[in-house]
């Protein structure tokens, strides 16, 4: 969800570097109508730039990729069936649920345990444990792909908007020189 955070904070960001950009290009105009009597001509004939949004890149809200996001629905509906099965945050009145899902083992399963009872309700509790192990071994596979997925996304995010910054600092450095020069 941080990421997520992050995620918008940075489209904001560079929503704001566009929009200062275009105001950029605006003060530019009116240096050029004061400087002279020609830059004024020009631009008065000059079609006047629309006042439009800036450039979006894409939508004006952010949103998270796809995989984050589903990584992360699968991972809270996993998480209750993880509390109810932890035996530190497990209910105590789960008790009776050991026997149905017992009852529910099928011949064939029972076939491939020991005869022994006691060997075979351990072989049963390893084998539910490996389960409950793999299904969160699986929930944070996906969720690091989702994270790796969003870092990159951003990442690039950040290239694009660094790559703006720097261009719209020399634009304001060149365009504080012509004002001082006025």
């Amino acid at each position: 969800q941080e990421l997520i955070r992050q995620g918008e904070a940075l489209k904001r960001s560079e929503q704001m570097v566009d929009k200062m950009d275009q105001d950029l290009k605006t003060s530019q105009r009116h240096i050029n109508s004061i400087k002279s009597v020609w830059g004024g001509l020009v631009n008065y004939f000059k079609a006047k730039p629309p006042e439009s949004k800036p450039e979006q890149n894409g939508s004006p809200e952010y949103y998270a990729n796809s995989r984050l996001k589903e990584a992360m629905v699968s991972s809270k509906e996993q998480e209750s069936k993880y509390q109810e099965s932890h035996p530190n945050l497990r209910k105590l009145d789960n008790s009776d649920n050991d026997f149905s899902k017992a009852d529910l083992v099928s011949s064939v399963e029972r076939d491939s345990y020991p005869k022994n009872q006691q060997l075979r309700a351990y072989h049963q509790k390893i084998d539910t444990n490996l389960d409950e192990m793999s299904s969160g071994l699986s929930r944070l596979k996906s969720l690091a792909l989702g994270l790796q997925t969003e870092i990159e996304e951003q990442d690039d995010m950040l290239d694009r908007l660094t790559r703006k910054v720097e261009t719209l600092d020399i634009n304001i450095k060149n365009t504080d020189k012509r004002v001082r020069q006025l």
